[in-house]
């Protein structure tokens, strides 16, 4: 009896442990997902990302692109990763402030000093550890790279040098009470709206202008709307995650989780380098189509905003400090 418990636990064991290897094999089609339209750098990373993934896996692992927010706005989008409808997903910072408290600190305004210091910041320990909370929270998201989104800024069909001229205009911000806020303290009134319906409400004066990082700017066609005045406040400078669905990623061997996290650091490469390209062209191509940039001392936003930070900033405050002390 005990020879044959004993045959019987080891064909038990060989078995669990033939289980990764199995999970190893299987194929799958990752879906991914985007609000921004093909050809833009978040979308072009992650189509890398997914040649390479195909290549190193011979194949069994391949990635199927849906951009354009086919599949939604990114609420929607977000809530479908969550679900595993959603493979892998490119997204704003923003909207997952509100599922995962702590990255909030990268929402708050003036956080950054500029593009470079937001760089230095998430390429290092503080990048690292904010993606490992993501990955650990319940938010069933498993964040394996940033992406650049640039600083945003101000567009509107009124010129905007100061806070006083925002004065009863209505503002786009995205779905992230930090930022309606940011907005209202900045002197206009934010407006939280989905990605997708800004062109229509420019259009049609629901609201007055919204704000953004030039390439989307460009890309959504939001300049043709009358809202041709880019003020440069760079109020916001905040990073992009591309996760993976928990529910996708627990189906991966642990080869192909290390796999993952390999090809999305350079993802977060790549896409720098042809975020700086887009960002230089759009401003360009912005420029000769009539819209004016607008220059300004920040500082007055600044000032204007720090009411925002300490509201928000209360529960990060040595993480903040962090921040500030990296260069």
């Amino acid at each position: 009896m005990t020879v044959r418990r004993t045959l019987l636990a080891t064909g038990l064991a060989a078995l669990l442990m033939q289980i990764p290897l199995i999970a190893s094999a299987q194929k799958m089609v990752l879906k991914a997902a985007d609000v921004h339209p093909a050809g833009y750098p978040t979308v072009m990373a992650v189509e890398s990302l997914g040649r390479k993934l195909e290549t190193a896996s011979e194949g069994r692992l391949k990635v199927q692109t849906y951009p354009g927010g086919v599949l939604g706005g990114e609420k929607e989008m977000i809530e479908q990763t969550q679900f595993g409808a959603i493979n892998l997903l490119r997204t704003s910072l923003g909207p997952v402030g509100t599922v995962v408290p702590e990255v909030n600190v990268f929402n708050m305004p003036f956080v950054f000093r500029d593009i470079a210091h937001m760089r230095a910041v998430i390429d290092g320990s503080i990048g690292e550890e904010l993606l490992a909370r993501i990955s650990a929270s319940p938010a069933k998201l498993v964040a394996i790279a940033w992406m650049d989104g640039g600083s945003r800024n101000l567009y509107t069909k009124k010129p905007v040098r100061q806070p006083a001229d925002l004065k009863g205009q209505k503002i786009r911000m995205m779905g992230n009470p930090l930022f309606v806020d940011t907005m209202n303290a900045m002197g206009g009134n934010g407006i939280s709206m989905g990605y997708g319906e800004v062109f229509t409400a420019l259009q049609t004066g629901v609201v007055d202008g919204a704000e953004n990082n030039a390439p989307s700017y460009f890309t959504s066609n939001h300049y043709s709307t009358g809202a041709k005045y880019y003020t440069q406040t760079h109020h916001l400078i905040i990073p992009e995650l591309l996760v993976v669905s928990k529910f996708t990623w627990d189906k991966l061997s642990p080869a192909d989780q290390a796999l993952m996290k390999k090809l999305g650091r350079e993802a977060q490469l790549e896409q720098r380098a042809l975020w700086d390209k887009a960002v230089a062209d759009n401003t360009a191509k912005l420029k000769g189509a009539g819209v004016e940039f607008i220059e300004i001392d920040s500082k007055a936003f600044r000032e204007a905003t720090a009411p925002v930070r300490a509201k928000y900033g209360a529960a990060h405050a040595d993480l903040i400090r962090r921040i500030e002390a990296v260069r």
